[in-house]
C-alpha cells in the first residue's frame, strides 16, 4: 500500500478516536471548557479532506485551498480593525496580492515568492493610501495592514510551497508540520486548563501558561522523534530539534496573534469572544510554524 494513503488511513483513524474522546470527556467533564479543542478537531478534519485531495489528486488543490484559506484570514484580520473609508482601497490591495503571491508558488519562481510581500508590497501598499486620502492614520492603517499580510498571507503560503520545492517529500513535511504544530496547540491548552498556574500573558489569552509550555514542547519533541521517520526524509538529529523548532515558533505564533487581536479589539469584548472560533484561533500558531521549518529545511537540506 502506498505510503501516503496508508498515512492518510492511520490519520483518520486516529481523529475519529479523538473524536469521540473529545464527546465522551464533554458529557463526564461538563465544567471544563473544551470548545476551544473542538473547533481545532474540525479544522483537523477540513486539513485531512484537503490533504486526501493533494494525495489522490493534484498539489494544486492543495495550493487553492491555502488560497482562500489566507484570504478568510486576512478577512477576518481586516474585521477587527477599525477602519474608516480611506483604508478601504488599501485592503484592495492587499487582497489582490494574495493570488500573487500564490502564482509565484505555482511557477516555482522562489525568489519572487520570497520578497514579494515583505519588498515590492511594502513600498506599494501605501499609494492608495496617500492618494487624495491625506495624512490621517496613514501610519496606522499601512502597518496594520502589512502585519496582516505577513502572517496571514506570506506566513501560510509557505504550506503551499513544500510540495513544489520538493514534490517527492513535500505533501509528508507538510502533514508533519501541521500535525506537530496542532499537537502543540491542543497539549498546551490542555495542560494549562488542568495544571496551569503562571499564565504567560493574562491580560490577552489565559489559556497560555508556562507549565503548558513545558508540557506541549516536551509532548511535541517526543512525538516528533516518533513521526519524523514516516513523514519525514529528515535524519535523527533534526527529527527531534524539528519537533522543538516547532514548538517554540507555534507558542510564539499563537501568543503574538492572541496579543495583536487583544490590541486590535480593546474595548470590544464581543467581537473577541466572536473571533475565538474564528479562523485566526485555528491557524495563528501556523503562520510562525510554517516559515520558520521551511527556512531552516530549505537552509540545511539539498531536497528543498
Amino acid at each position: 500500500m502506498d505510503s501516503s494513503l496508508l498515512t492518510l488511513i492511520l490519520i483518520f483513524a486516529t481523529l475519529s478516536a479523538i473524536q469521540l474522546i473529545y464527546y465522551a470527556i464533554g458529557k463526564i467533564q461538563p465544567d471544563k471548557d473544551y470548545t476551544g479543542i473542538g473547533f481545532r478537531i474540525t479544522t483537523w478534519w477540513g486539513m485531512l479532506f484537503i490533504f486526501c485531495l493533494t494525495t489522490l489528486l493534484n498539489p494544486v488543490v492543495s495550493l487553492l485551498s491555502l488560497m482562500v484559506l489566507s484570504f478568510f484570514a486576512l478577512k477576518e484580520y481586516f474585521s477587527m480593525i477599525r477602519s474608516r473609508k480611506a483604508d478601504r482601497r488599501l485592503f484592495l490591495w492587499a487582497y489582490l496580492s494574495i493570488p500573487l503571491q500564490f502564482y509565484w508558488i505555482y511557477i516555482e519562481w522562489y525568489g519572487m515568492f520570497i520578497v514579494f510581500i515583505p519588498v515590492y508590497v511594502f513600498l506599494l501598499l501605501p499609494l492608495p493610501r496617500l492618494i487624495n486620502k491625506g495624512t490621517v492614520g496613514f501610519l496606522r492603517s499601512v502597518s496594520r495592514a502589512q502585519w496582516g499580510l505577513m502572517l496571514m498571507v506570506f506566513g501560510l503560503s509557505h504550506l503551499a510551497y513544500f510540495q513544489f520545492a520538493t514534490p517527492q517529500y513535500g505533501a509528508g513535511l507538510v502533514l508533519f508540520l501541521v500535525v506537530l504544530t496542532q499537537l502543540n496547540d491542543v497539549v498546551h491548552h490542555l495542560a494549562s486548563i488542568y495544571f496551569g498556574k503562571r499564565k504567560v500573558v493574562p491580560t490577552s489569552n489565559p489559556h497560555l501558561t508556562w507549565e503548558g509550555f513545558a508540557c506541549a514542547f516536551l509532548v511535541t519533541t517526543g512525538v516528533s522523534y516518533l513521526i519524523y521517520p514516516y513523514l519525514t526524509p529528515l535524519d535523527l538529529t533534526f527529527g527531534i530539534l524539528s519537533g522543538m523548532l516547532i514548538s517554540l515558533s507555534g507558542f510564539f505564533g499563537s501568543l503574538t496573534v492572541s496579543v495583536l487581536k487583544r490590541d486590535l479589539l480593546i474595548g470590544d469584548d464581543d467581537k473577541f469572544e466572536a473571533l475565538k472560533k474564528s479562523y485566526l484561533s485555528r491557524i495563528d500558531s501556523l503562520t510562525y510554524t510554517s516559515p520558520v521549518f521551511f527556512h531552516v529545511i530549505r537552509y540545511f537540506f539539498d531536497f528543498m
